[in-house]
């Protein structure tokens, strides 16, 4: 992980941090977290997040740094509240501070690997399937640990068929993890 954000991310985060009245801790996925903490090399537009506390913060920071925001048309990025997720029961305890002691008011904390992937399970798009791609093999992720993960912290929570989550995990382990 980069001590730094992103070039393209740095001056966006500077002054979202000093328009902020308060802290705030995001609980940061998809293609920002990848990007930033493990070095996917592709560039995104936005920040997704899957948790803020505190919780009533929502609505001021997609004013504040949303899509369509002065600062996010300033910037050409934007920090967006995943609120269509599945993430691990148990990601929390994994969570990464991204940048620490780097803002005054804002907390970024990134999925670990497993998590990551997992969370990107539902969706599915092509995106997903090359962020999949690059963490395994970057990270060295394990198909046995993903797939307990997921039958003991996901599996249950996914909302849709599961005999379709279960086939696209069961397509990304013989298509991205090596035997």
């Amino acid at each position: 992980m980069s001590p730094e954000p992103p070039p393209e991310w740095a001056a966006f985060l500077n002054d979202v941090d000093s328009l902020l009245d308060e802290p705030i801790e995001l609980h940061c996925i998809g293609g920002f977290a990848a990007v930033a903490a493990y070095g996917l090399p592709r560039s995104t537009n936005d920040l997704d997040y899957y948790s803020i506390t505190p919780s009533n913060r929502v609505a001021n920071l997609e004013n504040l740094a949303g899509e369509g925001s002065a600062l996010a048309r300033k910037h050409r990025v934007s920090i967006h509240h995943a609120a269509i997720a599945s993430v691990p029961e148990n990601y929390e305890d994994r969570l990464t501070d991204l940048y620490p002691g780097r803002f005054k008011t804002i907390r970024l904390l990134v999925l670990e690997p497993y998590d990551l992937v997992l969370s990107k399970l539902s969706r599915n798009a092509a995106a997903d399937r090359e962020d999949v791609q690059y963490l395994a093999r970057t990270q060295k992720l394990e198909a046995r640990i993903l797939r307990e993960r997921y039958d003991k912290e996901l599996r249950t929570s996914l909302i849709g068929p599961l005999d379709r989550h279960d086939g696209t995990l069961e397509f990304w382990l013989q298509a991205y993890f090596p035997r």
